[in-house]
């Protein structure tokens, strides 16, 4: 079941919503939202629900071990890495499995099966969740949850558990216990959710569409030039919509039942390097990164040398974190090479030329979706190749001028939605006319009829449109 689902929209949050409204203490709202959390991951795969729940019970039997320990003791060390290990065993067995066995085959020829093992959805985001939780019970950031259902339904939160973003417990543990919701944060949750809504369904789907036409595996060594370069631009407008659409209904659904979760992307292609870009992407996976990862590790605080070897860990499991395919760790070095030339020689020269230093991000960020793209090395360098010219390809070919020309407005949109022009023009006119009472009807009636405008609207791309994946879902 995804967000972006009729079934989902006209079925199971409407219901979700009213057996919560009338569930009569915070107790009862909390088992309302953990049944509708385990019949949503259970969806589509209901014997991984079992894995869930029994890593979700391993943790809450260590970390209540933890809490009785002294800080960061023997013990209480212990204690945490066998947790870290249990949870990594299991992501590593169902994510990496497979992977692993595939490349041992072609090393030494043993196994001489590699099997299939089916990816549980979600399973990075919660084994993330559920680190971070024994981390801060290990660091008495904060104290181990007694109640186990607390526990799993912090874990299981049907909104952000397929998807992210990565919740920390210690953000949301106090609002799990007690919360209340005011008018304001129904409204801001209906026009939250709607807006990433139609993020998904109109113009990330419509970005998704032309990607795959014009980067298809089959034919991306005979592409034409152009048709490369505007499928990769298409890509990288639909990993984004896409994502930040997921993080934005994740957003409007918590706050629609008084839980603030924190935001998960802020524009990240109008960064003016590849470090800002990795603090406005996927927000909540890199400060895991790196108050987990790179931290623990020592950080910044020693040689030049030991600073470029923590940031090569935290980027391979980066790249690694996103899918088990040599791509991805290539993907997650090629920013490591970056990140690195920025912190040792660039960062001065891109502060002074601003326009510069944001056509570089660009350019950096283009080329590293195009490793990220193709799961095959080999069709990585027929695209890079093609888009040069290299494979005796053309420039432009008919049926892929058809589609950039059929296209092009909902490209330039969905670059516009992007950015923060949109915004800050709506809030220039706000502060200037927000004084005056036509401009406070106005609003107030926007307020109510945009979020439907767009609900109905995103109704009608899904129901016209059988395409309509979830990027994410696979990592």
């Amino acid at each position: 079941m995804v967000f972006s689902s009729l079934f989902f929209l006209y079925l199971f949050l409407p219901l979700n919503l009213i057996f919560y409204r009338f569930a009569p203490s915070i107790k009862a709202k909390n088992i309302t939202m953990l049944v509708f959390s385990l019949i949503f991951y259970a969806w589509g795969e209901p014997i991984y629900v079992l894995l869930l729940v029994g890593m979700t019970a391993a943790d809450y039997f260590l970390a209540l071990k933890i809490d009785e320990c002294e800080p960061r003791s023997k013990k209480a060390k212990r204690l945490l890495s066998l947790a870290v290990f249990v949870d990594l065993s299991m992501l590593g067995i169902f994510k990496y499995g497979s992977f692993i066995l595939s490349n041992t085959k072609a090393l030494t020829g043993f196994p001489s099966t590699v099997p299939s093992v089916a990816l549980p959805i979600g399973i990075s985001f919660y084994t993330f969740q559920l680190i971070s939780y024994m981390a801060d019970v290990y660091r008495k950031d904060v104290k181990a949850q007694k109640s186990f259902y607390m526990l799993l339904l912090y874990v299981s939160m049907f909104h952000q558990c397929i998807a992210g973003p990565i919740v920390r417990y210690k953000d949301v543990s106090a609002q799990l216990e007690n919360r209340t919701v005011t008018f304001g944060d129904i409204s801001d949750g209906i026009w939250r959710f709607s807006f990433g809504l139609a993020k998904k369904a109109i113009l990330a789907n419509a970005c998704g569409s032309v990607a795959d036409n014009l980067l298809a595996s089959k034919t991306v060594g005979t592409m034409p030039a152009l048709s490369l370069w505007v499928g990769v631009f298409a890509f990288s407008l639909q990993i984004y919509l896409d994502f930040s659409a997921y993080s934005d209904m994740a957003i409007g659904m918590g706050r629609m039942i008084g839980i603030h979760y924190n935001e998960n992307f802020d524009y990240p292609y109008i960064s003016r390097s590849v470090s800002e870009f990795w603090r406005r992407w996927h927000i909540s996976l890199g400060s895991f990164f790196r108050d987990y990862v790179y931290i623990p590790l020592g950080g910044n605080r020693g040689t030049k040398v030991r600073t470029v070897l923590n940031l090569l860990a935290v980027w391979a499991l980066t790249g690694l974190w996103h899918g088990a395919s040599w791509n991805f760790v290539l993907w997650g070095l090629y920013f490591f090479i970056f990140i690195c030339l920025e912190k040792l020689f660039l960062s001065k020269p891109l502060e002074k030329n601003t326009h510069l230093s944001h056509i570089y991000l660009c350019f950096v960020v283009f080329f590293g979706w195009v490793l990220f793209k193709f799961t095959s090395l080999s069709e990585i360098g027929l695209a890079l190749k093609g888009m040069f010219g290299l494979n005796s390809n053309g420039f432009i070919n008919f049926e892929s001028g058809a589609i950039i020309k059929s296209n092009i407005f909902v490209l330039l949109f969905s670059a516009l939605v992007s950015t923060p022009v949109a915004k800050r023009a709506g809030e220039v006119i706000q502060f200037t006319f927000i004084n005056r009472k036509w401009a406070k009807i106005l609003y107030s009636a926007g307020r109510i009829a945009l979020p439907l405008i767009l609900f109905l609207l995103s109704t009608a791309a899904l129901i016209g449109d059988s395409y309509n994946p979830f990027l994410y879902f696979r990592f």
